[in-house]
């Protein structure tokens, strides 16, 4: 399979770090766009509710031998960081998988730490993360994790990193900021780029359910359905590319 990304893709430099304060102990909390970066309930629990089974994972893993993963926001890493932890448990022993995110406000190393300490059973993972994690993240950082894993954080607007990808996308994490506090990650433009770079059959997930989103995502060509949220919120979203 090409490789969507390389060193040598052209990728906008990243942002400063944004502001964030710490609430409620260790959850990060963004001041640029007045939300917190996971589900205060769980976050952990939501990503295996909304994003891995919003996307037939992990049982998809098994039908093919590489798997690509795009997601959008990494955030603090928690969705990267859950998702290894379970490739880890179901994948099969000639499997790969690269999980490619399109971040604008790459943390630091010690925020990203910080905030994943409250989840014990992904402290595996968490601390091989940190460990290689670049003091100054910017342009493509790429990471091989293990022999069957790989993560590429591509720093920069969405937008710019996404258009510039290569297809190949089976499955996509929409995972910004709520849609009315960053319009920007759920904009047509944008929706019709990820539906342009998903392999026919592949799918995305998304804990959003607001109707300019659903909307925007039919538009681009994506079937899709909505499901129970997660932790008494009504409705998610996940679809799929027909063709």
């Amino acid at each position: 399979m090409t490789d969507p990304v390389s060193e040598q893709t052209p990728a906008a430099e990243a942002n400063a770090s944004q502001a964030l304060e710490w609430r409620d102990g260790d959850m990060p909390y963004s001041t640029a766009f007045g939300d917190h970066f996971y589900c205060q309930t769980d976050g952990r629990l939501e990503c295996g509710h909304v994003f891995l089974a919003g996307n037939g994972l992990p049982a998809r893993w098994n039908e093919q031998q590489s798997f690509l993963i795009g997601e959008l926001g990494f955030g603090t890493g928690l969705n990267f960081c859950e998702t290894w932890r379970q490739w880890r448990q179901h994948r099969q022993s000639n499997s790969k998988l690269h999980f490619i995110s399109f971040e604008l406000y790459p943390m630091r190393s010690e925020e990203i730490d910080r905030a994943l300490s409250r989840w014990p059973e992904i402290d595996a993972e968490r601390q091989a993360l940190v460990a290689v994690w670049p003091e100054v993240p910017g342009g493509i950082v790429t990471l091989t994790l293990d022999a069957q894993t790989r993560l590429s954080v591509v720093c920069g607007p969405a937008i710019d990193g996404v258009s510039q990808a290569a297809a190949g996308f089976d499955a996509w994490y929409l995972d910004g900021f709520a849609p009315s506090r960053n319009v920007d990650m759920w904009s047509p433009e944008l929706m019709q780029h990820l539906h342009d770079k998903t392999v026919s059959g592949g799918t995305f997930a998304t804990y959003a359910a607001a109707g300019f989103v659903r909307r925007n995502l039919q538009a681009a060509g994506f079937t899709v359905e909505r499901r129970k949220g997660f932790a008494g919120k009504r409705e998610m979203l996940c679809g799929v590319r027909q063709a």
